[in-house]
């Protein structure tokens, strides 16, 4: 164990050891719980931490040639000695799979609770910008109610949901489409009395319109992963789409009178 000790190679490994320890436990948790942090430090911060660690030990070993040939003579000896073709194949193995399991680690949803609170339907706009053109959107009705044949309107809203937006919120458009479970949070289920009553029709246009990207800073840090059909669906099809909507769910849009009283939640 003193010989192990005395090496500059295992001191180097106890200092990463010692500092990540350190960083992810005790500056990460410890201190947050007992009054002294007021939160976890973030991941990255300890990667930068760990990077800081791992550049200093390497610059403190290469200070003295002696030193830093005692520090390599291990990592050769693993690399070329014949002695070492299990360690090798070992290594070969585990290196690969730890890294592939901190990259899967790294970039898989996680579906903890945001830090800050999110709204479900955050304040819209009073106005919004449709390819260049800005339309108001307090007050503003769907024009479709007052053109044309309802039945082609919900024909050509059934065309559209059924093409463009079945694979997310479903065909019963409850949000159980089978890309779902992919997102977090889920689609928007359009059969909950807690969506599409409580919404006038030009907020749904909004919503469509500007999709996920178009949200405001309440409506993070969970954004929708909609995306904005403005660049796709044309004005009437967008309108249609909502009429469609509102006739598959039973449900009445919220009017201006009703959002004068209240509000949007």
């Amino acid at each position: 164990m003193k010989r192990y000790l005395s090496h500059p190679f295992w001191q180097g490994a106890i200092v990463i050891v010692v500092s990540y320890v350190a960083f992810e436990w005790v500056i990460g948790y410890v201190l947050p719980v007992i009054g002294v942090a007021s939160a976890p430090v973030p991941s990255s911060v300890i990667l930068q931490y760990m990077l800081t660690v791992l550049v200093g030990i390497v610059l403190y070993m290469s200070a003295d040639e002696a030193r830093w040939k005692s520090f390599k003579k291990p990592i050769h000896e693993t690399m070329v000695a014949r002695d070492r073709k299990t360690l090798r194949g070992i290594l070969m193995v585990a290196l690969p799979v730890l890294i592939g399991w901190l990259a899967y680690q790294n970039v898989r949803p996680s579906y903890a609770a945001p830090a800050t609170l999110r709204s479900v339907h955050p304040a819209p706009p009073n106005q919004l910008t449709f390819r260049g053109e800005t339309i108001e959107l307090t007050g503003l009705e769907n024009p479709l109610h007052e053109e044309g044949s309802i039945e082609e309107h919900l024909a050509v809203g059934k065309r559209i949901y059924v093409r463009n937006c079945v694979p997310c919120h479903g065909d019963l458009l409850d949000g159980q489409g089978h890309y779902a479970p992919a997102f977090n949070p889920v689609p928007a289920d359009f059969t909950s009395s807690g969506n599409l009553p409580q919404l006038t029709e030009s907020y749904v246009f909004w919503r469509i319109v500007k999709g996920g990207p178009g949200l405001p800073r309440e409506g993070t840090p969970w954004d929708s992963a909609m995306p904005a059909w403005e660049t796709i669906l044309e004005q009437d099809e967008i309108w249609a789409t909502i009429l469609y909507l509102y006739d598959q769910t039973g449900f009445t849009p919220r009017t201006w009178e009703e959002e004068g009283e209240g509000g949007h939640e």
